[in-house]
């Protein structure tokens, strides 16, 4: 089984795109655009997320591994990472696992560390969708108002629903995200830290990355430094895509 993959650009460079939890590959198309000028950039859905397969287990290893096989299938020998939240621990493990085929990494807004449970709303009221009897996307959202407040976080959620026999269902296998998401929240750890170098992007409105972070940080990814986009949240590179992008092609083309 082989992860879904979407490429742009013709280069002889390699990045990679890994999007969060709940996302898709069309999550980063605001980055992959720019960065396919000079590099050909493979953005993946990740296990149980778009069009990717359904496996009942989300263990940091395992996602890292599904990116390594995807690279041999390719016969991609090294590659950029640049990961956003839950993507970003798998770019991390990536790196940590198989540091002879990641030449630079990208972190955005996330930290090699145990993350607090904060998606307990969104989970619920993505389960309390009644599929069978919706008949619009405006239905969906309507319903999932009652649990999230967030215009856009509603709009985000919703890229999950497709229409399958004139039904609305879900791309994404909640049922086994649900099951993982104490996996999905865990540490990223290693005995060998990787070298390479590492940019880790902050949204300076966000608590992902916090200073007391920076020890766990260090220890795995000592050749690291990190960049904050003011003004930004957890979605900077959406919030914040100018900015973001800039800041991603000077420290890739440096």
């Amino acid at each position: 089984m082989q992860l879904n993959y979407q490429q742009l650009g013709s280069s002889d460079k390699q990045i990679i795109l890994i999007h969060g939890l709940f996302g898709s590959l069309d999550n980063l198309n605001m980055i992959a655009k720019p960065l396919s000028e000079h590099f050909t950039v493979t953005s993946v859905d990740v296990r149980n997320h778009g069009s990717s397969f359904h496996k009942n287990d989300m263990d940091y290893a395992l996602l890292a591994q599904d990116l390594i096989d995807l690279l041999d299938h390719l016969s991609i020998e090294s590659t950029h990472l640049l990961g956003h939240s839950m993507g970003g621990k798998i770019a991390m493990k990536t790196a940590l696992l198989a540091p002879s085929r990641v030449d630079k990494l990208i972190v955005a807004d996330m930290a090699p560390v145990q993350n607090q449970a904060r998606h307990q709303k969104i989970i619920q009221g993505l389960q309390s969708l009644d599929l069978a009897h919706l008949k619009s996307r405006k239905d969906a959202d309507n319903q999932l108002s009652q649990y999230v407040d967030e215009v856009g976080v509603r709009q985000f959620l919703l890229r999950n629903l497709a229409a399958v026999d004139g039904k609305l269902a879900f791309k994404c296998n909640l049922d086994n995200i649900v099951n993982c998401y104490s996996q999905i929240l865990a540490q990223v750890s290693s005995e060998q830290p990787f070298l390479g170098e590492t940019l880790f992007i902050k949204g300076g409105n966000s608590d992902y990355i916090l200073a007391e972070h920076k020890p766990a940080i260090a220890k795995i990814f000592p050749n690291s430094k990190a960049k904050i986009i003011q003004g930004a949240g957890h979605w900077l590179h959406a919030e914040k895509p100018v900015i973001f992008n800039k800041i991603c092609q000077d420290f890739l083309l440096k």
